[in-house]
């Protein structure tokens, strides 16, 4: 019997369009921009050329300066702001599938009831919505129940299959016992994590998930969560200090990243002094916690506009009667976590609603008291920067990849305004253009 994956990827090959999608010799592209985006400075410089040959940049600067080329494609974005590819850190293109969750039924793809060749090929079509959304490269974290096939899917999109984002991926993830179970215990159901219990056993994980393709080891050190009469957020620690400890100095050995979800409390002060190189969400966070992050250099993921819908705010506000929610204690803590110089590094958690509509967390970042010019960094550079990445991607410079977006107006008058984006370009290739 054929495995999962032979099928999977007997299905691959039948749908994708190789001989469109493999790199192709391409001449000179010129893009004219009439307002470009310095992610290093963020100002706007106007009236900028961007010479592009194959895959990379070669050129940027002053129409008055870069001659274009005879014979070059020309790109007429002359009437549109230009951008940097943006980073979605926190993604997980193996949600919900395509659209979310319909409306009053059950995801489009189900742990239980659809092949993971199904799943799989919905996590591609989500990574292929956020690239035509903007986001040119994304760290998926966590495959819910995909194995591997992150690593898969980034391997894929690596070798010109498929359109995608560049991707850093954290396969499975990892979950102390208790988290993550499904169904009753007379049931074997299938797991979403690799659970692990010990330091011996977490640093086994660790060496098993890297030496499979994982790029970040991803752990929960929170689990649940629930409001206190006073208000005050109770998340259940779900490793000890010794297990997070182990994970991220087991990564650190194999010079691999850590990512840590807490929530807050005891989870959330064993990751950082532990060195976690990000955390994920932080939502109740206080001053020294936050100056301790600075300190050290980790990175803070937000999270914001996720818990903003109605799958959090309504089950708070049914479980507090309307007094306490995360929406609002999110916003407390990331107001304070950008003023106190935490590096807050774009990430939204999208999955559990639509891919491509992440965007809207700019809007929160500009909310909680960046500048628009801060918010676009933060999705820029600064990600580039926790990635890893920031030779290669992040800003428009020569010798970097040609990961370049465009949106109508200009987005640090209406930081709205990326969530309208109409062109974009990925290691040259031009995805879509709706500037025409």
């Amino acid at each position: 019997m054929r495995s999962w994956k032979l099928r999977l990827v007997n299905s691959l090959l039948l749908l994708a369009p190789v001989m469109a999608l493999h790199a192709q010799t391409r001449g000179v592209v010129a893009i004219r921009a009439g307002r470009l985006f310095d992610s290093h400075s963020g100002q706007v410089a106007e009236n900028q050329i961007i010479l592009v040959e194959g895959e990379k940049i070669t050129e940027v600067g002053p129409a008055a300066r870069v001659q274009i080329p005879s014979g070059a494609q020309v790109i007429d974005l002359s009437n549109a702001t230009v951008l940097p590819g943006l980073i979605d850190g926190h993604t997980h293109v193996f949600g919900f599938g395509l659209d979310g969750i319909k409306p009053g039924g059950p995801p489009f793809a189900s742990n239980i009831n659809d092949t993971r060749e199904y799943r799989t090929l919905l996590a591609l079509a989500n990574a292929q919505k956020d690239l035509r959304a903007g986001f040119t490269t994304i760290r998926d974290l966590m495959s819910h129940g995909g194995g591997y096939a992150d690593v898969d899917i980034k391997k894929a999109i690596n070798r010109g299959l498929f359109q995608g984002p560049r991707m850093q991926v954290s396969s499975m993830g990892l979950v102390a016992t208790g988290e993550g179970i499904l169904g009753s215990p007379e049931v074997n159901l299938p797991r979403n994590y690799q659970t692990v219990d010990s330091p011996w056993a977490a640093r086994q994980a660790v060496r098993e998930q890297i030496h499979y393709g994982a790029d970040w080891i991803k752990f929960h050190s929170t689990a649940d969560y629930e409001f206190e009469a006073d208000g005050a957020l109770k998340s259940d620690p779900t490793f000890t200090k010794e297990e997070v400890f182990a994970i991220v100095d087991e990564a650190h050995r194999h010079g691999k990243k850590a990512a840590c979800h807490a929530f807050g409390g005891e989870g959330l002060r064993n990751c950082v002094e532990a060195g976690t190189d990000t955390i994920e969400h932080a939502i109740d966070l206080d001053e020294t916690t936050a100056d301790s992050m600075k300190k050290k250099g980790i990175y803070l993921e937000l999270t914001a506009y996720h818990y903003s819908l109605s799958d959090y705010t309504i089950k708070d506000a049914k479980a507090t009667r309307g007094k306490y929610s995360l929406e609002a204690l999110r916003e407390k803590s990331g107001r304070l976590a950008i003023a106190r110089g935490v590096k807050i590094s774009f990430g939204t958690g999208v999955g559990p609603f639509p891919h491509g509509t992440q965007t809207a967390e700019f809007a929160y970042l500009v909310k909680y008291g960046m500048t628009p010019s801060q918010a676009i960094q933060s999705a820029t550079t600064v990600a580039a920067e926790m990635m890893g990445w920031q030779d290669q991607i992040g800003s428009l410079e020569k010798g970097k990849y040609a990961d370049i977006i465009a949106v109508s107006a200009d987005p640090l008058k209406d930081i709205t305004e990326l969530e309208r984006v109409k062109f974009v370009m990925k290691g040259g290739q031009v995805i879509r253009n709706d500037l025409k």
